[in-house]
């Protein structure tokens, strides 16, 4: 990872729209840019897989349009 990273994303919260998992490139919808925009999504720690629909939290952006993501932490759920 770069020292001088875009952390433009880091912390955002977004919603899985294509399988993440190991050995897969995934896709998840972000806010960005006053809009809304598809990344291509790797897990984090390279383990983890989450499914269509999930809230995934972006932990690290690689430009142009690549983040790792992992679980969203229970504080930071939409509850229904």
């Amino acid at each position: 990872m770069h020292r001088n990273a875009d952390r433009s994303l880091t912390g955002k919260i977004g919603r899985v729209t294509g399988l993440i998992a190991p050995g897969t490139i995934g896709e998840v919808m972000l806010p960005y840019l006053g809009g809304t925009m598809a990344f291509h999504a790797h897990p984090f720690d390279k383990a983890s897989s989450f499914a269509v629909g999930d809230e995934v939290l972006v932990i690290y952006f690689e430009p142009p349009q690549t983040v790792f993501v992992e679980e969203l932490p229970e504080v930071l759920r939409h509850r229904d």
